[in-house]
């Protein structure tokens, strides 16, 4: 019996690489399946190993918000690569990226590069403990900063407290020092600052949460977050390596008008290329070796074809900042039109979006935190997200993952989307 190259390709990777995925989502564990192996992609187009093309709604999980393949990238990283692909010294194109971010995003006088988002929020941390002299932070349920120990952590039964490890080879002493609280609640935040009073270097959020679906802050609640560490003299680390150029010029921080103490980046400023950094105030980046006492360091950070790809697309957006407008426009028009889909449907449903992030959660209540998000049905969205698929439309393998949109994305694909919704919801009555 014949089968197809991504199953084949899929079988041989299991023997060799765990689950045969390097990260872990890619397993399609969540929707079951056999995961598709993408050969190339242009645009908002992906095409797979059996020359199969879909729509792309993942736009490699964030960075590719011009689109796959853009021309102008492509030509700077191919005429980059002729000088060699690392050097592993300092290079010009490291301080224009530098002075680029600076430039777009407020409240950041210096900025560090690192080699993903997991690093990035790692270190924010480090110097965050090391800038205040304390030990503890406060992360939220569904916020995801990566794989490090310390943010590996759910919050107990009942009220949040003391975290406990969220997968094995975390030690219960990394736990004890990381606070878990409700996303959205700013009393549960309270009460936890009260009762480990002078001991919480920073709190660490998604200010736009796109790990568990597309969750937005409340009214107020980012501002309410900001006063808590200003009353008690601790640092506010937003995480933005999903929303970080790409809610605005200035990621969140200038959309929500909200200046945090550090921020992290993650591969939205490296045009698709493996990279992070993390950035802030000059007192406390002032902290970093090898002039300060925190050390940080990184064989690759500042890769010269990372920066030379992520330096070319933040141009592009510094230089258009009405992609950004456009960008909103087509997600609104995007999720206006799932709306008149799914009012019609059989199905409970909510739908969140922001810029250009959206969701489509199978619920009956409004998604506001992990728990509202956690009651997403998981069985649903994997028929939805077959039925999706077989109609020329890739989603993102998990009912706990962001979309994103591209400016490649044309009204007709978008039409396309909303039609394919129509139809997918019609044969799920008959799966």
């Amino acid at each position: 019996m014949n089968i197809s190259r991504s199953t084949y390709l899929y079988n041989r990777a299991r023997n060799v690489i765990p689950s045969g995925v390097n990260s872990p989502v890619r397993a399609f564990k969540s929707v079951g399946g056999t995961p598709l192996f993408i050969k190339k992609a242009s645009g908002s187009i992906l095409t797979d190993e059996d020359d199969n093309e879909y729509i792309d709604l993942i736009a490699s999980w964030g960075p590719m918000i011009l689109g796959h393949a853009n021309p102008k990238i492509a030509e700077a990283i191919n005429n980059k690569v002729e000088y060699s692909t690392s050097f592993g010294a300092p290079t010009e194109i490291e301080i224009a990226i530098a002075e680029l971010i600076t430039k777009m995003a407020p409240n950041i006088d210096k900025i560090r590069m690192v080699n993903s988002g997991t690093e990035a929020c790692m270190s924010a941390i480090r110097l965050a403990r090391g800038y205040t002299g304390r030990d503890k932070f406060i992360k939220f349920d569904g916020c995801y900063h990566g794989h490090s120990d310390s943010f590996l952590i759910k919050a107990g039964s009942g009220a949040s407290t003391f975290g406990v490890p969220n997968s094995p080879g975390v030690t219960k002493g990394t736990a004890n020092d990381t606070l878990t609280a409700r996303y959205n609640d700013l009393e549960d935040v309270a009460r936890l600052l009260e009762e480990n009073k002078g001991e919480v270097a920073a709190i660490i959020l998604e200010p736009v949460c796109g790990n568990m679906g597309c969750v937005l802050p409340k009214e107020g609640f980012l501002e309410g977050i900001r006063e808590l560490c200003d009353k008690y003299e601790l640092l506010l680390i937003f995480d933005e390596v999903m929303t970080g150029f790409r809610l605005a010029q200035g990621g969140a921080q200038e959309y929500f008008g909200i200046n945090a103490d550090l921020v992290t980046y993650g591969k939205v400023i490296g045009g698709g290329m493996p990279v992070g950094a993390f950035g802030g105030r000059e007192e406390i980046m002032n902290y970093l070796s090898p002039d300060g006492p925190v050390y940080q360091a990184g064989t690759l950070s500042g890769n010269p074809i990372a920066m030379i790809a992520g330096y070319t697309m933040l141009k592009e957006l510094y230089q258009n900042p009405q992609i950004y407008e456009g960008l909103a426009e087509k997600t609104t028009y995007l999720a206006e039109g799932l709306e008149r889909v799914f009012s019609e449907s059989i199905y409970d449903y909510r739908i969140n979006h922001i810029g250009s992030m959206i969701n489509v959660f199978f619920v009956d209540v409004d998604v506001v935190d992990f728990d509202t998000a956690s009651q997403n049905n998981s069985e649903l969205f994997g028929k939805f997200f077959h039925a999706m698929l077989n109609r020329g439309v890739y989603l993102p393998p998990s009912p706990y993952e962001s979309y994103f949109l591209a400016n490649s994305l044309s009204y007709e694909q978008l039409d396309h989307i909303i039609n394919a919704t129509i139809e997918s919801l019609a044969r799920m009555k008959f799966d």
